[in-house]
């Protein structure tokens, strides 16, 4: 027994530290790990930073937290665009590494990089000038936006390095460089936790600057965090190695890059909004049930984010398996992937419908909000099965390069079917918050079904990127 422990932490320690094994030519389980491994704690320290940054601001005071809430639902388009373009990154550069062509896949990820870079310029003008606008029009007090449009203007300037970030750490993990994606995270996110008490209250020569300076420590950590993965692409450390006669523009490549990220903004833009729907519902229902739903989602997502390093872990081994001219062995990865997440979040929903009444209480002890809370969290986690399958599915059509399959299927799942349905349950049926929840796990399980009969015809194998 304890050498088998022993074996288990060697491979952890090995997955962690990266290889550059071949995936497309190793057991499907060990590639899974390989890749998950680094993703899962990639994702971890993300959802970790979003809690302690809150938790500083929220210092401040109500202005600061109202700011960042409100420029954060409008530069949710950054982050979609963001998105949009590492799973493009990740589906191309994956197919081109498992077609042995690394020169190739380094020339597509300089590709990228320079729509990255055009698009993020854009943004960076236009928040920078219009900051005090996109307060104003989001409904923020005239005192607000005095206080906190610094924070708006340089956020948005700074938008590149948030993009980026997204966008190498993509290419990494089409790559199969999984620990050099999950070290430019944590360098960034750490630094920026270490940052952010020094910025916002001052320390030594640096005067407090409130919550402007929480957006002076998230510029700094995701620059730094963008100049690690810099590094490590002109080192060619791993199987990639980008060189400055990469720069020409490719305009076929592009073109190729635009059209995937496409599908994959939208795919982000319309989950994200479904969620924005189903919180305007709740609110019908009183602050208590509102304060109640915000805190159980906040717990589910803290869980659902590690969950995406397998689903990424997925992406990446179909998009190398294909350009390895191994369908099959693709559609294998996939079903591995998707059995290995269930059994993560059957394992999250037990213990979150066991200890639902110990984990709320971390957030709160008002009564009403901690009981409605408890019961979004246990009523959510019947859905996390079904979930778990829709999720590595929608990854894997991503992995393929067919952004526009899911993008279709959250549309039909999340805002045809989950929005009216939630809003029938919760109103006109009488059943109040529990008709939201009924139509969030009913939603999950529709989108599991649907993406196992589309994944099953096999029309994925055949997308050209």
């Amino acid at each position: 027994m304890l050498q088998r422990i022993k074996r288990y932490i060697v491979f952890l320690q090995y997955a962690i530290k990266g290889t550059n094994e071949d995936l497309t030519n190793i057991k499907i389980s060990r590639a899974i790990i390989l890749l998950a491994v680094p993703m899962v704690l990639e994702m971890v320290m993300e959802s970790l930073f979003a809690v302690v940054d809150v938790f500083f601001v929220a210092q401040v005071g109500t202005n600061a937290v109202a700011t960042v809430g409100l420029t954060e639902s409008v530069i949710t388009i950054v982050y979609s665009l963001g998105i949009g373009l590492s799973m493009a990154a990740t589906a191309m550069v994956a197919r081109r590494i498992g077609e042995k062509k690394n020169k190739e896949a380094a020339h597509t990820s300089v590709q990228a990089i320079i729509v990255t870079v055009f698009i993020s310029i854009i943004l960076s003008v236009s928040g920078f000038i219009f900051g005090e606008d996109i307060l104003r029009l989001m409904g923020g007090s005239e005192a607000l936006i005095q206080e906190g449009k610094w924070y708006t203007k340089i956020l948005f300037a700074s938008n590149g390095t948030i993009m980026l970030l997204f966008l190498i750490n993509g290419i990494f993990r089409g790559a199969g460089n999984a620990s050099i994606a999950m070290r430019a995270l944590w360098v960034s996110n750490i630094l920026n936790m270490i940052l952010d008490p020094i910025f916002i209250f001052g320390f030594g020569p640096i005067p407090e600057m409130g919550v402007t300076g929480a957006a002076i420590a998230t510029a700094i950590g995701r620059s730094i965090g963008v100049l690690y993965q810099l590094y490590h692409l002109l080192k060619g450390t791993g199987v990639i190695s980008v060189s400055f006669h990469h720069l020409k523009p490719d305009f076929s490549i592009i073109k190729r890059i635009v059209k995937i990220a496409s599908g994959g903004v939208g795919q982000f833009l319309i989950e994200s909004a479904s969620w924005i729907f189903l919180v305007r519902i709740i609110s019908n229902f009183g602050s208590e049930v509102l304060a109640g739903y915000t805190i159980a989602l906040r717990i589910i997502i803290f869980t659902i984010l590690p969950s995406f390093g397998i689903s990424n872990a997925g992406a990446t081994l179909v998009g190398q398996n294909l350009g390895a001219k191994f369908p099959e062995r693709a559609e294998k990865s996939v079903w591995l992937a998707a059995r290995y997440n269930v059994i993560f979040l059957f394992t999250v929903s037990l213990v979150f419908f066991i200890f639902s009444n110990e984990i709320v209480g971390i957030f709160t002890d008002v009564a009403a909000v901690k009981a409605e809370a408890i019961k979004a969290v246990r009523f959510i986690c019947f859905g996390y099965i079904f979930f778990a399958y829709g999720m590595v599915l929608s990854h894997a059509f991503n992995g393929a390069g067919d952004t526009k399959t899911p993008t279709i299927i959250n549309f039909v799942c999340f805002w045809l079917f989950q929005i009216p349905l939630a809003y029938y349950i919760a109103n006109q049926m009488g059943y109040g918050s529990n008709g939201v929840y009924i139509g969030i796990v009913s939603a999950f399980a529709l989108l599991a079904i649907i993406s196992i009969i589309w994944f099953k015809r096999g029309k994925w194998k055949l997308t050209e990127v």
